[in-house]
């Protein structure tokens, strides 16, 4: 299902023993456009600390109660690694809080690559596989520890930017919709009205040429009549197989809406 991240902000997080936090924020790979990591708002027990979680670790949401469950306990979470959200998360730092879990990180042996996580068997997370890494294989990830990623970035920061289509601005990033079943980022809510009042429209991350962290801009490969004239959007909308199919067929095949295009390394959020 497709859903707002705006709408899971504020989701607690409930441990196997407690209340850990809430959902603040998530962390995406501007390069697969997969949602990598969730972060938590620990509040006063932990002195307003704020944890990474993976994606991975959520059991069924309640979307009646706002929460996710997580079989981690309060003690993991205390002593999880410190992480400064404020700056850029290290593959280092990633590789460490995977380490202090136990578990096996998204860019290593390929059985966790956004969105099939550990102990909740099939279903909303199916259940990694652990395997022995190769000598290849441990040497590539110590390199990797090593490297800053530059790709993760912030959805609280890109939500805000402005848009700009091959001839000119058309718009501002509102929201993201993200598929939660291996949370990948599967469209841009875009808001329009400084140029057509009352007209919300959907992005494709495909469509997302660059992305310009300077001037907060999301440059675009397809013109502002194109964005224009496209599919309309408002939160009555429901963004089904059919609605998919007609934006696919709208900005053509391979650019834009059909989920299996979208998965080079996994699908998109929505």
């Amino acid at each position: 299902m497709l859903i707002k991240t705006s709408a899971i902000k504020g989701y607690a997080i409930i441990g196997s023993n407690g209340a850990i936090g809430s959902v603040s924020d998530f962390l995406f790979d501007d390069t697969s456009w997969m949602v990598r990591w969730l972060v938590v708002e620990t509040g006063s027990w932990l002195f307003g600390r704020k944890v990474l979680l993976p994606p991975s670790a959520l059991g069924h949401p309640d979307a009646n109660a706002k929460q996710f469950p997580v079989r981690l306990t309060m003690e993991q979470i205390k002593d999880s690694p410190d992480v400064g959200t404020e700056r850029s998360v290290s593959r280092q730092m990633e590789t460490v809080i995977y380490d202090h879990y136990g578990w096996s990180p998204y860019w290593g042996n390929g059985f966790y690559m956004g969105g099939y996580g550990y102990g909740y068997g099939g279903g909303y997370m199916g259940s990694a596989m652990m395997t022995s890494p190769t000598p290849e294989m441990k040497q590539r990830l110590e390199r990797q520890r090593e490297e800053d990623d530059p790709h993760l970035r912030s959805i609280d920061v890109v939500t805000g930017y402005h848009l700009h289509a091959a001839d000119g601005e058309i718009g501002h990033v509102e929201d993201f919709l993200v598929d939660d079943t291996d949370w990948s980022i599967h469209y841009l809510v875009v808001d329009t009205k400084n140029w057509w009042p009352a007209k919300k429209v959907l992005i494709s991350p495909r469509s997302a040429r660059t992305i310009d962290w300077q001037h907060s801009l999301v440059n675009l490969d397809v013109d502002r009549r194109k964005v224009k004239e496209g599919p309309a959007y408002d939160a009555s909308t429901v963004v089904d197989r059919t609605y998919e199919d007609q934006f696919a067929s709208y900005y053509g095949a391979g650019r834009q809406g059909d989920p299996n295009e979208l998965k080079s390394d996994a699908r998109g959020i929505s």
